[in-house]
């Protein structure tokens, strides 16, 4: 046999394995493309899959956090991430959107907003047009100062990332909570810190910016860092190895859930955040969401 000919199945296998590293992409049934951005590799546990989207968030070919999508409320239900503290500013921002929600054989990469935005695009998640004079913010689960590289941080700014959240909270109180807990992590955690961050809807009702994209009640985010100083102080103790908050989006809900600070200055005020243990969270989002959530493999014991 000629050495051409015994080149061909190998050139055969060659093609087929690029083949299908090009169609596997970042959305699918789970997380099993991204699952080293969660605990023990594992997903929150008792969330009910129907109208959630899972997204392994890929830019330039390289995953950088994952999202639960919800299809019909334009609104990611969380996002998952491993803080590492950026090391640089961050950049501008230049928003992308997921092709693949809108067309089933799109590019597996977040991409740029072109203009004008296709209708699929439209119809399947969030735009820009949304937010334009709604009176909220762009606000991130994934925070860009969560996230050490450049690409890394400019991953974050795609709208499945993005809920409507007011400018008192998201510059406010929840803006301190992000500041504190990357401090936290910088002081104490020895290891890899897990993140979830996400946006819990209104008990009853609905409210949406232009008709389209539902906005939370309030904010939530709980972190796990298995492995920490052991000489920890004592008024830090409580806070490993896991810790949560929930933080107010609406100014005029009701106080069971958070507290307000009726003396905090009129640009912040009801838009309070109130840290908890993590099993707290976790029963407040079973009763708002009616599932039973278990947002960390074993509660984050080592």
């Amino acid at each position: 046999m000629s050495q051409r000919n015994l080149l061909k199945p190998s050139i055969r296998a060659l093609f087929l394995l690029l083949l299908c590293s090009l169609v596997v992409g970042e959305i699918g049934n789970d997380f099993s493309h991204c699952p080293n951005f969660f605990y023990n590799q594992t997903p929150p546990q008792g969330v009910r899959a129907q109208g959630y989207q899972p997204i392994c968030q890929r830019y330039r070919n390289q995953y950088h956090f994952a999202s639960l999508y919800d299809r019909q409320h334009r609104v990611p239900l969380f996002s998952a991430y491993r803080l590492s503290p950026a090391d640089g500013k961050r950049p501008k921002s230049v928003w992308m959107y997921e092709p693949q929600l809108a067309f089933s054989g799109a590019s597996p990469e977040m991409k740029h907003f072109d203009t004008p935005v296709d209708q699929n695009v439209i119809e399947s998640q969030a735009v820009l047009d949304d937010y334009r004079n709604s009176s909220f913010t762009k606000g991130h689960l994934n925070p860009s100062l969560h996230q050490k590289t450049l690409d890394n941080r400019k991953a974050t700014f795609t709208l499945t990332n993005i809920v409507p959240q007011k400018e008192g909270s998201n510059s406010g109180p929840w803006s301190k909570l992000e500041n504190d807990v990357l401090r936290d992590f910088k002081m104490f955690c020895n290891g890899t810190m897990y993140v979830i961050t996400g946006a819990m809807p209104y008990k009853s009702g609905n409210h949406w910016i232009n008709n389209r994209v539902s906005v939370p009640e309030y904010m939530w985010s709980a972190y796990c860092c298995p492995s920490f100083k052991s000489d920890l102080p004592n008024n830090v103790k409580q806070f490993f190895p896991t810790y949560a908050a929930v933080g107010r989006n609406d100014p005029n809900s009701g106080e069971e859930i958070v507290p307000v600070n009726k003396n905090a200055k009129p640009s912040v005020r009801g838009y309070d955040v109130r840290r908890m243990p993590l099993e707290n969270l976790e029963g407040i989002l079973a009763e708002r969401l009616a599932m039973p959530i278990s947002l960390f493999d074993n509660h984050c014991q080592a």
